[in-house]
C-alpha cells in the first residue's frame, strides 16, 4: 500500500471539501486528520511502533510541503498521528474544533480531558478560554468526590462543580479588602464568577433586601440556578468560616424558601465564600444545603 499517496489524498479531499461546503469544514478537518493519523499508524507499523519512529514523518512532511504547500509541518503530522491514537474508537465530535483537540491531547489524565470537553461544550468555549481554564487549573480546583463522580459518569449535583478556591479578579491591586469591595470585584467580573461557580447559575440582586420581624437585613448575592430548578444564597467572608455565619445563611435561605420559592423549585441552597474554610463547623452542621468555598484574588485572572 502507497500510504504516502493515500495521505495525500486525503489532504487534498479536504482542501477542495472545505471550499465547496465551508458550513462543514471542521467537521471534514477532523475526519481528514483522523484518517491520516490512522494511515501514519499503519505506515509506522502499528501504535507502539510509531511512538518511536518519526523518520516517515519527516520524509513525508517534505513531499507534502513541496507538492501541497504549507500546513503539513512534522508538527503537523505528529498531532494527526495523535489525534488517531487519542480518539480510537471514539466518535468525532464537531462541537470542537481541531485547535480544541490540540490543547485536549496535552493533558493525561481522562477525568480532566472528559471535564474540559464538557465546558468547551456547554460555553462554546474559544481555544483561548480552554486554555485559560486549564492554566488556571479549574479542574483541579474541583472537589475529590466531584472528580469521582466524572470517572463513575454519575449524576453530578448544583454544588458538585464549585471551584475552591474561586478566583476573583483583583482589578485594583487591593492588598486589604472589606466585604463591600470582595462584593465589588465580583461584580465588575460577573460572568467569570458565576462560571467559577459552576453550570446554570443566574444573577439576580446584590444586597437583596428582606424583612425579618422588624429588622430589615441583605443577601450579599442572591442567584438562581435554571439547570436545578433552585434560589442559590450566597454569602461573603473575608475571614476564616466560623459558625455564626452557618446559622446567618440558614435563615436566609428558609426566608428565601418561605417567602420567594414556589412550589416546583427545588429548595434554596447556600455557598459561603471564605478567606478560610472549616470543614470542622460544616460537618457539626444539621443542613447540608450549605456549602463553603475559599476565594483567591487575582491582578492576572
Amino acid at each position: 500500500m502507497n500510504y504516502y499517496n493515500e495521505i495525500k489524498q486525503e489532504l487534498i479531499n479536504n482542501e477542495i471539501y472545505k471550499k465547496v461546503k465551508d458550513n462543514s469544514k471542521n467537521r471534514s478537518d477532523l475526519t481528514t486528520y483522523y484518517n491520516v493519523g490512522k494511515l501514519l499508524v499503519e505506515a509506522q507499523g502499528g501504535e507502539k511502533r510509531a511512538k518511536y519512529g518519526d523518520k516517515i514523518i519527516k520524509e513525508y512532511s517534505n513531499r507534502l510541503t513541496n507538492e501541497l504547500g504549507r500546513g503539513y509541518s512534522t508538527r503537523s503530522l505528529k498531532n494527526m498521528r495523535k489525534f488517531y491514537i487519542f480518539q480510537k474508537g471514539q466518535p468525532l465530535d464537531a462541537q470542537l474544533t481541531w485547535s480544541h483537540y490540540v490543547i485536549l491531547m496535552s493533558l493525561k489524565n481522562d477525568s480532566k480531558i472528559r471535564y474540559y470537553i464538557e465546558q468547551v461544550k456547554n460555553y462554546n468555549l474559544s481555544k483561548r478560554e480552554l486554555l485559560y481554564k486549564i492554566k488556571t487549573k479549574e479542574y483541579e480546583r474541583l472537589d475529590e468526590r466531584t472528580k469521582n463522580k466524572l470517572i463513575t459518569k454519575e449524576k453530578p449535583k448544583v454544588h458538585d462543580f464549585i471551584k475552591n478556591p474561586i478566583l476573583i479578579k483583583n482589578s485594583y491591586n487591593y492588598e486589604k479588602i472589606s466585604e463591600a469591595i470582595l462584593k465589588k470585584l465580583i461584580l465588575e467580573d460577573l460572568d467569570n464568577f458565576l462560571k467559577e461557580l459552576g453550570i446554570g447559575f443566574t444573577y439576580i440582586e446584590s444586597e437583596y433586601k428582606i424583612k425579618i420581624g422588624n429588622d430589615y437585613n441583605y443577601i450579599d448575592l442572591l442567584l438562581f440556578n435554571y439547570i436545578y430548578n433552585c434560589f442559590v444564597v450566597v454569602e461573603l467572608k473575608v475571614t476564616a468560616l466560623k459558625k455564626e455565619h452557618i446559622g446567618q445563611i440558614q435563615v436566609y435561605m428558609n426566608y428565601i424558601d418561605k417567602n420567594l420559592k414556589n412550589i416546583y423549585q427545588d429548595k434554596t441552597i447556600g455557598i459561603i465564600i471564605c478567606k478560610k474554610g472549616n470543614s470542622f463547623v460544616l460537618e457539626y452542621s444539621s443542613d447540608n444545603r450549605i456549602y463553603e468555598t475559599e476565594y483567591k484574588l487575582g491582578s492576572e485572572i
